[in-house]
C-alpha cells in the first residue's frame, strides 16, 4: 500500500493554504497603511486656515479680503483690533498666524501648534510682504522646546506608545488567552504604566522633547495605552489571529494620520480632520500641546477624549468576559455529555470483556486531540507575536 507519496501531496497542500491564508494579514495591512497614510499626506493643501490681519482700518480689511477671496478656500481671514487680541487667539489656537502690515510688516505664528501650518502661512504672507517691497520679520509667540525643533517629537513619541500598547495586546490576549479575565486586565493595565513610564522617559530626559509638564504627559501616556491595551485584550476573545490587523486599524492607520502631529485637520482631507475632533491619538497630541505650550486651553476636552476612550476599554473587557462565561458553559456542557458517553462505553466494552488498552481509545484520542489543538494554539500565538512585533 502505497501512501507516502499522497500523504506528502496532502501535508503539502494543507501547509500551502495555511500560509495564503496568513498571507491575508500583510496584504490587508499593505492596503490598509497606504490608503491611510498617502490618503492623509501625499497632498497637503490648508483649506479654512484660520489667520488674522491685524488692524481696524480700510486697507486691513481690503487686505483681509482680498486674501480671502483669492485663496480659494484656503484661508479664513478675519481682522483683529491690535497685537494682544491676535497673541491670544494664537494662545487659543483660534489662529495660526496673524499678520501685522506696515513699512515693517510682521507675521505672528505659534510653531508649537503645528510647525507645517506655520511655514504653510509663513509662505503665504512672504509673498505678501515681498508684493510691496518689504522683507518680513516673522516672530513665534509660542516656541517648541530645545529637543523639539521640528515640533513633531510629540507626534513620534505617540508612535512609540502606539506600538508598545498594541503589541502588549498581542502577547496579554495570546499567550495569556488561558489567564482569568480579571489577571487579563491586571496585566493590561501594568503594561500600560510600563509603557507609559518609558514614554516619559524619552519625552525627557532622554530627547527632551517637553521642558516642563512631564507628569501631565505620563498621565495622559498611561491613560492613552490603556485604552489602547483594555480595547485590544478585550476584542481578541472575539477576533483572535484578526486581533493584530484590527488593533492596527484603529490604533495605526486611522489613530496616527488623523492625531495632528504632522499636519493638523486644515491641512488635511475631510475625513481625517472629522476623526481628530475625538480620536484618541489627537486627544494625546493636542492635549500634550496644550498642557505643555497653551496654558492648558481645552485640556480637559482632550483628556475627556481620552478616558472615554479608556471607558470604551471597560465596556469591551465586559462584553469580553460575559462571551468567555458562556463559551465556558458551552464548553462544560460538552464535556459533560461525553464523559457520560465515554462512562457508557466503558460499561459496554467491559461487560462483553473487550475494551481497548489503557491509553488509547475514546481518552487516547482526546488527548491525541488536545495536544494537536495546544500545537495549533502556540502556532497561532508565535504567527500573531510575528505579526504584531514584526510591523
Amino acid at each position: 500500500m502505497s501512501s507516502g507519496p499522497d500523504a506528502a501531496a496532502g501535508s503539502t497542500a494543507a501547509a500551502l493554504r495555511h500560509v495564503l491564508g496568513h498571507l491575508v494579514t500583510p496584504l490587508l495591512m499593505c492596503i490598509g497603511m497606504g490608503l491611510a497614510y498617502l490618503g492623509a499626506f501625499h497632498a497637503p493643501e490648508p483649506h479654512d486656515l484660520r489667520v488674522d490681519v491685524v488692524g481696524s482700518g480700510p486697507s486691513a480689511r481690503l487686505l483681509a479680503q482680498t486674501l480671502q477671496d483669492t485663496g480659494d478656500g484656503a484661508l479664513s481671514v478675519r481682522t483683529v483690533p491690535d497685537r494682544a487680541t491676535a497673541v491670544n487667539h494664537l494662545g487659543t489656537q483660534a489662529s495660526y498666524g496673524a499678520y501685522l502690515p506696515g513699512k515693517h510688516p510682521e507675521l505672528l505664528v505659534a510653531s508649537a501648534s503645528s510647525d507645517t501650518s506655520a511655514t504653510v502661512v509663513e509662505k503665504v504672507f512672504t509673498k505678501v510682504a515681498a508684493e510691496h517691497g518689504h522683507p518680513l520679520k516673522v516672530t513665534d509667540t509660542a516656541p517648541t522646546a530645545d529637543g523639539d525643533p521640528t515640533g513633531q517629537g510629540i507626534f513620534f513619541l505617540l508612535v512609540a506608545v502606539s506600538i508598545g500598547s498594541y503589541a502588549s495586546v498581542a502577547v496579554i490576549g495570546g499567550a495569556g488567552a488561558v489567564l482569568a479575565l480579571r489577571i487579563r486586565a491586571a496585566l493590561a493595565v501594568a503594561a500600560s504604566l510600563v509603557v507609559s513610564v518609558i514614554g516619559a522617559v524619552f519625552a525627557d530626559p532622554l530627547f527632551g522633547l517637553v521642558d516642563h509638564g512631564l507628569g501631565g504627559l505620563w498621565a495622559m501616556a498611561w491613560l492613552y495605552s490603556a485604552g489602547i491595551l483594555m480595547i485590544g485584550v478585550g476584542l481578541h476573545t472575539f477576533l483572535k489571529r484578526w486581533t493584530t490587523l484590527g488593533v492596527m486599524v484603529l490604533f495605526v492607520m486611522l489613530n496616527f494620520t488623523s492625531s495632528g502631529g504632522i499636519f493638523r485637520p486644515e491641512l488635511q482631507p475631510g475625513f481625517f480632520g472629522a476623526l481628530h475632533s475625538f480620536w484618541n491619538g489627537a486627544g494625546f497630541v493636542e492635549g500634550v500641546r496644550s498642557h505643555v505650550y497653551f496654558g492648558g486651553h481645552e485640556l480637559g476636552r482632550n483628556i475627556l477624549v481620552l478616558a472615554l476612550w479608556f471607558v470604551l476599554g471597560l465596556v469591551v473587557m465586559g462584553l469580553s468576559g460575559l462571551a468567555e462565561g458562556r463559551r465556558r458553559k458551552a464548553a462544560a456542557a460538552v464535556a459533560t455529555a461525553d464523559g457520560v458517553a465515554t462512562v457508557d462505553g466503558l460499561a459496554g466494552a467491559g461487560s462483553v470483556g473487550g475494551g481497548e488498552p489503557h491509553g488509547h481509545g475514546r481518552h487516547g484520542r482526546a488527548r491525541n486531540r488536545g495536544v494537536a489543538r495546544d500545537g495549533e494554539r502556540d502556532g497561532e500565538l508565535q504567527e500573531e507575536l510575528e505579526e504584531a512585533v514584526g510591523v
